[in-house]
C-alpha cells in the first residue's frame, strides 16, 4: 500500500518550467540594475575620497618638509623665480653669536681663526651635549652679516669663511669659547649684534624645482652656484607649484606655496601653506 503512495506522489510531482526560470532571472536582473544605480554613487564616492586622502598625504608631507627646510634658510638667501615653481635657498645647521674684536661685531680682515662665544658640543656643560648635525665640522661654512647685497652676499662668497681641520681650541671656564680654524676672514659688513650662522659642509644650495614630472629636491654639496637644477630626487609625481616671497617688515617674510598634486584617474587635491622667515642678518 505504502509503495503504490509513493509511486503516485512522485508521478504528480513536477519542477519549474523553462519559462518560469527566464522570468526569475529577468526579474532578479531587473532589481540588479535598481540596486546598482543606488550603489554606483556611494561606491565611487568611496573611492573618490580614498584618492584625495592619499594625494592630501602625500601634498601635507611634501608642504611640511619643504617648509622645516625654508625655515632654516640662511636670512636673505631665499630666491624665486617670479611666480614660478622654483623656490631656492642656502640651508643653515646652526649659529649663534661671536666674539669680535672691538665689541661692535667686527672681525679682523685676514685672519685665519674664529671664535664662538659657547660650546661646539654642549649647550650648557657635560650633561646637556649638542646633537652631532649640530655641531660644527671641518668644511662647514660660517656667514657673517648676510644682507644678500654686493658685498654681503653669501652666493658670492662675500662673507663666508671655510671652517678648517679639527683640533679646535676651547678657552675659558665659566664662558666657555670654542674657536675654529678658518680660511681667511674677509672684510665684512657687521652689525652689532655679532650673529653668525653655519652652512653644512654638504649642503650648500637647496632648490625645490616643479618640472613636467613632478617636484623635485635637489641639492648642490659642492658650491654657492644656484640655477634651480631639478636633478635631484622626485619628492611627489604629477606636481606643479607656485612660490610667492611676500616682505613684511625689515625682519621678517613669508613664502606663500601652493602646491597642486594629481594622479593617473584624473583626481587632484591643492594645498596652500605659508611659511615665516626671518631676514635679520
Amino acid at each position: 500500500m505504502r509503495a503504490n503512495q509513493t509511486a503516485h506522489l512522485l508521478r504528480h510531482q513536477s519542477g519549474f518550467t523553462l519559462v518560469e526560470l527566464i522570468m526569475v532571472i529577468v526579474i532578479m536582473g531587473v532589481i540588479g540594475g535598481m540596486v546598482s544605480v543606488f550603489m554606483k554613487s556611494p561606491i565611487d564616492a568611496y573611492f573618490d575620497s580614498a584618492r584625495r586622502a592619499a594625494l592630501t598625504d602625500v601634498a601635507d608631507t611634501v608642504v611640511r618638509r619643504m617648509a622645516r627646510d625654508i625655515q632654516k634658510a640662511l636670512p636673505n638667501s631665499i630666491s624665486i623665480t617670479t611666480n614660478g615653481p622654483c623656490v631656492e635657498f642656502i640651508p643653515t645647521k646652526t649659529g649663534g653669536r661671536y666674539q669680535s674684536t672691538d665689541g661692535s661685531g667686527s672681525l679682523t680682515t685676514g685672519a685665519t681663526s674664529f671664535t664662538m662665544l659657547g660650546s661646539n658640543t654642549t649647550f650648557a656643560g657635560p650633561l646637556n651635549p649638542l646633537p652631532t648635525d649640530q655641531q660644527i665640522a671641518q668644511g662647514d661654512v660660517i656667514v657673517v652679516g648676510n644682507t644678500g647685497q654686493p658685498g654681503a652676499d653669501a652666493y658670492s662668497g662675500d662673507n663666508t669663511m671655510l671652517v678648517g681641520a679639527p683640533p679646535f681650541s676651547v678657552t675659558g671656564t665659566t664662558n666657555i669659547e670654542t674657536t675654529f680654524p678658518v680660511s681667511a676672514i674677509p672684510t665684512l659688513t657687521v652689525y652689532n649684534s655679532s650673529r653668525f650662522q653655519v652652512v653644512p659642509g654638504n649642503e650648500r644650495v637647496v632648490s625645490y624645482v616643479c618640472d613636467s614630472s613632478g617636484l623635485h629636491r635637489t641639492v648642490n654639496s659642492t658650491d654657492f652656484t644656484h640655477s634651480c637644477l631639478a636633478t635631484g630626487p622626485l619628492l611627489a609625481s604629477r606636481a606643479t607649484c607656485t612660490f610667492l616671497f611676500d616682505q613684511r617688515s625689515q625682519t621678517d617674510a613669508l613664502i606663500h606655496i601652493t602646491l597642486q598634486l594629481s594622479d593617473a584617474s584624473g583626481e587632484s587635491v591643492s594645498l596652500y601653506h605659508e611659511v615665516h622667515i626671518g631676514t635679520s642678518p
